[in-house]
């Protein structure tokens, strides 16, 4: 039995974007909408209504103070992360530029104050009376009057960075292969459908849709992520759940072969992948859409909503990391099973590239709303995030074309590789240590929660050099022909998007 009437289900992507869905979707959804505001440069996203949030979201307070943004820290916790004490995320409130900064290019439109942590819900606090929290931000008539400057309106179209034919061609590429409304809908009816179904053996599970599929970086041929969040006194074995749940799926299978009927027969193809985060790998029958499911990773549902914010920040972020996803991966430098780049560190790279210009493109979100993207936020809540922070104007006007030359010349000729750890976290790259997560390797791209080196699969010297030559061939080629079918076959690339799995 198909998860829906196979008159719904997707048959390769011209079946996926037509006509409605079925009217009974089940259980409710994602709040992906990040409560819209009327500036285009804005972390509140457009576009996603219909979707609706989690039937686990807490209800809505009636208080005026705003929610807990974070679930209580332990001690053990506190010690191994001394940067998140109390007294230094207090400090983060008074120092982070949540107010705009005087010659800052980075305008905020307009400036109020983010929500603050409640004392409450850091450990070691004596406080125990959330409605009576002190945010120790400046009242609003103590806070210095911003300079003015003279900075652009905010555009709203992607062609106002188009105006030349390498951009052009970054714009028909990014535009035809960009994930569509869709296709996140039927991702999401999916996840919301199995999640239903995993109830019946864990009962407390919440499951939640992941990775590039959420964060708004994805392709129309994207596979989807989830992570399963399943709490309790004791930390379940990954293999252990993920093995259960593989007999279930098969046992579905077995069961389907004959004449019953069971919840569970829309799950194809089941493979556990015992790696680092063991995954349990399989597809959906009827549109042959593929899931990675995981254990309480949440580090990735953290990084996909800080993602999330920075690629909705800029109208041109979400183009130039297409393009360099589609880069990376034609010239074999994206694949981590194989000892090249992650698409997660390619993401961090570019976001790090935009961060450290002359004139930013992009600010820190840690550092600028520590409250927004703490790392021990609790998970319901991570979500809630994003829609606490207010627009920027960049002053930074450079063309999508502009951008992407400079990228690879920033990687070809400027960052040095040998000694300077990527940080998206402090928008800056800082010194290699001697630490063991820094010594003796060849790229070096700190994940932004957990601090780790996201770029520790490539441990060859022959891939680091391949990586570093295709930087600097395609900036040589690119540099002189402006013209992206120099360095990426895009009508190739276009036609395998467009026709379907």
């Amino acid at each position: 039995m198909s998860m829906y009437p196979r008159s719904a289900a997707p048959r390769g992507r011209s079946a996926h974007s037509n006509g409605p869905f079925p009217s009974n979707p089940g259980p409710r959804f994602y709040d992906y909408n990040h409560q819209s505001l009327a500036g285009v440069n804005s972390f509140n996203v457009r576009g996603l209504e219909n979707l609706l949030p989690y039937k686990w979201k807490p209800p809505p307070s009636t208080s005026p103070v705003p929610p807990p943004y974070a679930a209580a820290m332990t001690n053990i916790r506190k010690r191994q992360h001394e940067d998140y004490s109390p007294d230094v995320v207090k400090r983060q409130r008074l120092d982070s530029s949540s107010q705009p900064r005087i010659g800052s290019p980075l305008i905020r439109v307009p400036p109020p104050l983010p929500p603050c942590l409640p004392d409450q819900v850091v450990a070691g606090s004596s406080r125990s009376s959330f409605p009576d929290f002190d945010c120790s931000y400046p009242r609003p008539h103590s806070l210095p009057r911003p300079q003015v400057l003279a900075v652009p309106v905010s555009p709203n179209s992607i062609e106002t960075y188009a105006k030349d034919k390498l951009s052009v061609q970054m714009v028909e590429l990014f535009e035809a292969c960009q994930q569509q409304m869709s296709d996140l809908t039927w991702k999401e009816r999916c996840r919301a459908q199995l999640q239903q179904d995993i109830q019946r053996v864990y009962a407390a599970a919440r499951l939640y849709l992941t990775g590039s599929s959420m964060n708004g970086l994805g392709c129309r041929s994207s596979d989807a992520d989830l992570c399963l969040v399943l709490r309790g006194k004791k930390t379940p074995n990954p293999i252990h759940v993920l093995t259960a749940l593989q007999r279930l799926f098969q046992s579905v299978s077995f069961l389907n072969s004959g004449s019953l009927q069971s919840p569970l027969a829309y799950v194809d193809r089941t493979q556990l992948i015992r790696a680092k985060v063991p995954i349990l790998r399989f597809k959906d029958k009827d549109s042959n859409l593929e899931f990675d499911l995981n254990i309480n990773n949440t580090v990735g549902i953290r990084n996909t909503f800080l993602l999330r914010s920075y690629a909705y920040a800029d109208l041109r972020i979400r183009p130039m990391i297409l393009v360099i996803k589609k880069w990376a991966r034609h010239h074999q430098i994206n694949d981590a099973s194989k000892g090249t780049l992650s698409s997660y560190t390619l993401v961090l790279m570019v976001l790090h590239y935009l961060q450290t210009r002359h004139e930013p493109v992009l600010p820190s979100l840690q550092r600028d709303h520590p409250d927004c993207f703490h790392p021990f936020l609790d998970v319901d809540v991570i979500p809630e995030g994003p829609k606490h922070i207010p627009p920027y104007v960049s002053r930074n006007q450079s063309s999508l074309g502009e951008l992407l030359l400079g990228f690879l010349k920033y990687y070809a000729t400027d960052f040095r590789w040998d000694n300077m750890v990527i940080s998206v976290r402090e928008a800056r790259a800082f010194p290699k240590t001697n630490s063991k997560e820094w010594r003796n390797k060849y790229i070096c791209v700190e994940e932004p929660f957990e601090r780790n080196n996201v770029a520790r699969a490539v441990h060859e010297k022959i891939k680091f050099n391949a990586i570093k030559a295709q930087f600097a061939e395609s900036f040589r080629i690119l540099r002189e022909r402006k013209d992206l079918n120099s360095i990426l076959p895009v009508r190739a690339i276009i036609n395998k998007e467009t026709s379907g799995r």
